[in-house]
């Protein structure tokens, strides 16, 4: 069974009703962006993969899109939800909205923590991408499973250690295809994927139009 999607840490969840929309307009905007050339998506077994986030106020905070939404075309609202904290330590997280945080969320939180000029992360999945740079650019090791405060600790060593690369992306040894880009802005990580995969788009031939989103 492919070991996926399933949340790892103690996850304490405050039901609350969706956000407005306003707020997370953008996010889902390059959240579809994502599915439509498919970085986000869902594997033929029907279990999803991919996620995404932005930082927001206090800045230890940050919106996500919820627990089991990989494989969702469209999301709406009640998709998206607030990590209000979290610690690795004790492998919790809590958040607040209509549905659980991302299996990702530690993940996640160690970008805001590693820096804060990272506002945006962007989980995807893509062979060729995961692959081609395994080892040439920073690579969380092989035994690091996803969703656990070890990957969590891993990511925030390598942003630590590593001089921030030309192409602001992390490897994930141990999840094979996962690839997570991360910049100032959801466009600028969503830029960082695009780049690195228009070579494979274009032999594909598979258009990409990029949408006219304001930076957030």
């Amino acid at each position: 069974m492919r070991d996926e999607g399933y949340i790892k840490f103690h996850c304490e969840w405050i039901d609350s009703p969706a956000r407005g929309w306003h707020k997370i307009q953008t996010l889902n905007e390059w959240r579809q962006l994502m599915y439509d050339v498919g970085l986000i998506g869902a594997y033929r077994d029907g279990i999803g993969f991919g996620n995404i986030s932005i930082r927001d106020t206090p800045a230890h905070e940050f919106i996500i899109t919820g627990s089991a939404t990989g494989n969702l075309r469209k999301l709406r609202p009640e998709h998206f939800t607030r990590v209000l904290d979290y610690d690795f330590d004790e492998n919790r997280v809590r958040c607040k909205g209509p549905i659980k945080a991302s299996s990702e969320s530690l993940t996640h939180a160690s970008f805001y923590e590693a820096s804060r000029s990272i506002n945006a992360v962007i989980h995807i999945h893509h062979r060729e991408l995961w692959r081609k740079y395994f080892n040439k650019l920073p690579t969380t090791r092989p035994d690091v499973a996803y969703g656990t405060p070890e990957m969590a600790r891993e990511v925030f060593r390598l942003l630590k250690d590593n001089t921030r690369p030309t192409k602001q992306l992390v490897i994930m040894g141990g999840h094979e295809d996962g690839v997570m880009a991360y910049g100032s802005s959801l466009g600028h990580a969503a830029s960082v994927l695009l780049t690195c995969c228009d070579r494979i788009f274009r032999d594909s031939k598979l258009e990409i139009e990029r949408p006219h989103i304001a930076s957030s």
